[in-house]
């Protein structure tokens, strides 16, 4: 694993610690689904340009998965289409 697949994975780890310190009854949901989103979306394109076969398919893989909860999130809040 190169430098960029560590990143990748890396991405997933801090998306999840910051899920972890944004819940609760009063959580700002908008600024939940920009941070998770937006580390997601990093995470993939950093496993994108690993170029190595199996830290490109974990962090796509996990990444994306993530992907899918923020856009549970934004189906929660309401404003997805």
């Amino acid at each position: 694993m190169n430098k960029f697949g560590i990143l990748s994975i890396t991405m997933v780890l801090v998306s999840v610690l910051m899920f972890l310190i944004l819940r609760g009854p009063n959580a700002n949901l908008t600024l939940g689904i920009i941070i998770l989103g937006s580390l997601s979306l990093l995470g993939i394109i950093f496993a994108v340009i690993s170029k190595k076969w199996l830290s490109g398919v974990i962090g796509v893989l996990s990444n994306g998965a993530v992907l899918v909860f923020v856009f549970f999130l934004l189906l929660a809040k309401g404003t997805a289409g």
